[in-house]
């Protein structure tokens, strides 16, 4: 019988034994994991920071389901992609570049894309070096698009979505969105959020215990171009159609602005056999949508 010889790889074994630590919520993973096992964050967010002297800050998105933040996002992604004179930014990862796909894909098909999944291993996320010529040194940025009813499921029942938590308490600074075309037709669903959402945050602290409302607040009056007074005055436009939540801002976000964006010219609504009634884009025409990011990275 011929002998056979077998190479020996328990080796292998001991590159499992060492943790990585996840990059959002600190808790270790095997070298070779897409996803951390619990947050579900990508775990290539690990790997790149530790290979960059640059520590990355982290920046939430924030608002409730169809509000507009992957459409605002992923435009934020593109136009600044392609202004590098005002702001320059440079993707890391291919993952980072798919949330902007996903969405300049969709609005050329004239439609908008679909709702972010509540699943947080279905979450985009974006992660970017950023130049500007205010700062010598560039920004590592990482920014997750999440899910409007998991925030909300977080701030009615925190600790029910690990990931959100932990990250939050790690963001440098916060855009938080509100639909003005609602607030504008009298409905308080919008005031009513943003305020659980601004109570929460001033309750977080990170790890060394630092105040979240010491830290940068952008409140973006999503869907503006449906209601035109938003863009002559966004502040005035809150504080008479969402009293609650300028009341919050005042009292616990000393370093907070409000500003509006919009980035369809024009809407329309059409039947669709088995959906019913969808919203379409008619032109895209963005407007307000780098200010509010530009501010809070001057601030952070």
């Amino acid at each position: 019988m011929p002998k056979v010889v077998q190479p020996m790889e328990s080796y292998r074994l001991a590159q499992y034994s060492v943790q990585v630590p996840c990059f959002v919520c600190g808790e270790g993973n095997a070298f070779d994991a897409e996803l951390c096992r619990h947050c579900f964050a990508p775990m290539a967010l690990a790997h790149q920071a530790n290979t960059h002297k640059l520590r990355p800050q982290m920046l939430a998105v924030i608002g409730t389901s169809g509000v507009g933040k992957t459409v605002f996002l992923g435009m934020l992604l593109d136009m600044l992609s392609r202004q590098a004179q005002r702001m320059q930014i440079l993707a890391r990862g291919a993952f980072s570049i798919t949330l902007q796909q996903t969405v300049i894909g969709a609005l050329s098909r004239g439609e908008f894309p679909a709702k972010t999944p509540n699943e947080p291993d279905r979450w985009n996320w974006v992660h970017c070096q950023i130049r500007t010529a205010a700062k010598r040194d560039p920004i590592e940025l990482i920014v997750p698009d999440m899910a409007g009813e998991a925030v909300l499921e977080e701030i009615e029942h925190p600790q029910s979505f690990l990931g959100i938590r932990r990250l939050l308490c790690k963001c440098s600074g916060a855009i938080v969105l509100i639909d003005a075309a609602e607030m504008s037709g009298g409905l308080r669903d919008q005031d009513y959020f943003a305020m659980k959402l601004v109570s929460y945050l001033s309750e977080l602290r990170d790890d060394e215990g630092r105040a979240w409302s010491d830290r940068p607040l952008a409140i973006v009056l999503s869907k503006a171009d449906r209601c035109e007074t938003c863009f002559d005055d966004p502040t005035t436009f809150a504080r008479r159609s969402a009293e609650g939540l300028w009341e919050h801002c005042q009292e616990r976000f000393p370093n907070h602005r409000f500003f509006a964006a919009g980035v369809a010219g024009a809407c329309v609504s059409h039947f669709v056999r088995g959906v019913g009634h969808v919203i379409a884009p008619l032109r895209i025409e963005p407007r307000g949508i780098i200010e509010p990011f530009e501010w809070l990275v001057r601030k952070m």
